[in-house]
């Protein structure tokens, strides 16, 4: 069985850049933005989230506490 090699992840955001982001958007929204709109919206902020933090709602708990 051959097993895929795993693209590695890197991040090009500081932890900061990341949580400010996240903060501005659920500012704009009104709202906790959800994962998969992320994902498809801003692939790169959701890249570096996951890179920081062990998943989104974690960074985004993190990024209203700031």
């Amino acid at each position: 069985m051959r097993t895929r090699k795993r693209k590695q992840m890197e991040a090009n955001m500081s932890v900061e850049e990341v949580v400010n982001q996240i903060s501005k958007l659920v500012e704009k929204e009104g709202k906790t933005p959800r994962k998969k709109e992320v994902k498809k919206s801003d692939p790169e902020l959701m890249e570096n989230a996951l890179y920081y933090f062990p998943n989104w709602d974690n960074a985004v708990e993190h990024s209203i506490g700031s």
